[in-house]
């Protein structure tokens, strides 16, 4: 994307440049004529049906994220509205990478899927759609208790390990998701892609903190009910956002168990509906329940459990010392002693060093271009860690700038060179450089070559934390790994086209209240050349019988619809709700 356009938001504004490259243009012009009316079908669904069973004011909601019933909404309007509530939204290509999801959440910047679903899934789609993430998603930000949770949950989860099966799983998921939102997919290469997904999903192996933390985000954010066992409100967006699922969910064959840190044991499958959910009292237990699971985390936990994580996750992850140096790369190996400290850990590959999330000047991808290693602990002879020495105290060590010493560890460890560089910051010593330096371990084997260069030895007595992803991703270039599969975007044929012109002649009788009898020539042309259609046909009808005009065109749309739902019972429910929602219209005034 070579413009950026942060759409006047300040939340959008500060996305940094690795999530940037996420970012699609909406194309608003792309939407049919029957892309807004399906997405008018599902609001109006929406509203009739959540207005009872959503646990916050659904359509205020909208309005503070500026969505409307009448049509997809524009990225522009939603970020007016949102800035309010100091959040943003950004149009993406179909499902991005859990981590860098993620991110956006703790930027406060929600993502929405440009792409709107076809009629033929307009009650479910496998794939993220502007539905599901502006119906679904956004009414709720507006709940401060709810969206601090939200970017609380991002932040933490931007931090979460994952494995290299977490990755084959999304890119699993995300080929199956575009193929099925094919129009001429071919039915044996769907199959492949859903097979392929079961075998992932059913050998993750041990599963990684990304995918316990995706367990409560699904059980929470997408799946989550508010209130008592017995009378439940819907607060989960792929609850809100499915006209099928939203009805069925209250059914007594799915279990409804309380929110607590047992939902972790609960994988899901994004394919079928839910056997059961959980139901939180307050949105202050969400964030109690993640601040549980937090404290289980490499990033909380630190040492060799979270060294051992980041070896098996094979990606970028960041160990941080006690001094408060970050090292990030590939960590492939470490020591540990007796009491299972580590001592020494090595990276392989491109690696940089950072403080508070900021790369030392010099230290980066190019300097330690080929991997890092360092010893970790306390000196022999010194009472207090080597980051906590003053000056005086290091000179007592023998550590001066420009002389030889020689650094005994703990350990076994020996770092014998001339200290070139001290370099301190926060009171504390984060890494001395030294020139024709050796480092050996206890049984004198080479860990580190005069003939390699110079030597950067990070400084710091343990691990305190361990994460996935850099630590100053700018520097790192963090190309949080992007897709080679594009969503497909259709082309469409002359008589679609047509199809779309009669779409757009009902819509602008309906907002013009227009000639309504011009609608008898637009069903005629259905009758002739879209026998199959059945939603236009109830917008038509929706119009004749709130004018109470032509009676006897009336019937007949009204007849057509009865046998096409007799006929197709895949239809019934949809054309059956559309007649409710004839009968029972979605007051006026809240349609604005």
């Amino acid at each position: 994307m070579s413009h950026f356009n942060d759409f006047n938001n300040p939340q959008v504004a500060a996305l940094p440049g690795h999530l940037k490259q996420f970012i699609v243009d909406q194309h608003y012009e792309h939407y049919t004529p029957i892309d807004h009316a399906v997405w008018r079908y599902v609001m109006r669904q929406n509203y009739s049906y959540l207005k009872d069973v959503a646990y916050y004011p659904y359509i205020p909601g909208l309005t503070k994220a500026g969505l409307t019933i009448e049509r997809i909404p524009d990225l522009q309007e939603m970020n007016n509205a949102l800035a309010k509530i100091g959040w943003g939204a950004v149009t993406v290509d179909g499902f991005i990478p859990p981590a860098a999801f993620m991110e956006y959440q703790a930027y406060r910047v929600l993502v929405i899927a440009a792409d709107i679903r076809q009629l033929k899934h307009i009650e479910y789609t496998p794939a993220p759609d502007i539905i599901h993430e502006s119906a679904g998603h956004a009414p709720i930000i507006a709940d401060k208790d709810y969206h601090e949770y939200l970017s609380y949950f991002g932040s933490i989860g931007a931090k979460a390990m994952f494995s290299a099966q977490d990755f084959e799983l999304y890119e699993a998921i995300r080929a199956l998701s575009i193929l099925k939102e094919m129009p001429d997919a071919d039915e044996e290469e769907i199959k492949k892609a859903d097979e392929l997904v079961t075998y992932r999903q059913e050998n993750m192996g041990e599963p990684s903190e990304m995918a316990l933390l995706s367990r409560l985000h699904w059980w929470t954010v997408e799946y989550g009910l508010i209130g008592t066992l017995d009378q439940p409100k819907i607060y989960g967006a792929g609850l809100l956002s499915s006209i099928g699922e939203s009805s069925s969910c209250m059914n007594p064959e799915v279990e409804k168990l309380w929110y607590t840190i047992d939902a972790l044991k609960y994988s899901y499958d994004i394919t079928k509906p839910q056997p059961q959910l959980f139901v939180t009292p307050t949105f202050q237990n969400l964030i109690n329940v993640l601040e549980e699971f937090a404290n289980t985390m490499s990033f909380r936990r630190g040492g060799a459990y979270g060294l051992t994580k980041a070896v098996e996750s094979k990606n970028t992850c960041t160990a941080v010392y006690s001094s408060g140096l970050q090292v990030s790369g590939t960590i492939t190996e470490f020591k540990v002693d007796k009491h299972d400290n580590p001592y020494f850990i090595k990276t392989t590959g491109p690696t940089i060093l950072a403080v508070d999330n900021k790369l030392l000047k010099g230290h980066g991808k190019d300097h330690h271009k080929d991997g890092f290693s360092s010893p970790v602990g306390k000196l022999k002879n010194a009472d207090l860690p080597l980051e906590d020495l003053s000056a005086d105290q290091l000179k007592d060590l023998g550590i001066i700038v420009g002389v030889q010493a020689k650094l005994d560890f703990e350990s076994g460890v020996t770092v014998n060179g001339t200290v070139k560089n001290i370099l301190s910051s926060t009171e504390k010593i984060q890494l001395i450089t030294f020139t024709n330096c050796t480092v050996t371990d206890k049984k004198g084997h080479i860990l580190f070559d005069p003939s390699w260069g110079g030597y950067d030895m990070a400084v710091g007595e343990k691990i305190v934390s361990v994460f996935c992803g850099a630590a100053d991703k700018e520097a790192f270039e963090e190309i949080v790994y992007k897709s080679k599969t594009e969503t497909h975007h259709a082309d469409y044929d002359w008589k679609t086209r047509e199809l779309h012109k009669l779409y757009q002649q009902v819509r602008n009788c309906r907002l013009k209240q227009g000639d309504y009898g011009f609608l008898g020539n637009v069903w005629q042309k259905l009758q002739h050349d879209h026998h199959d259609d059945w939603l236009c046909a109830l917008e038509i009808l929706e119009m004749l019988e709130h004018e109470h005009i032509e009676p006897a065109l009336t019937a007949e749309i009204r007849q057509f619809l009865g046998q096409k739902a007799t006929d197709e019972p895949e239809l019934k429910k949809l054309i059956s709700d559309g007649f409710y929602l004839i009968a029972h219209p979605v007051e006026q005034n809240l349609v604005f």
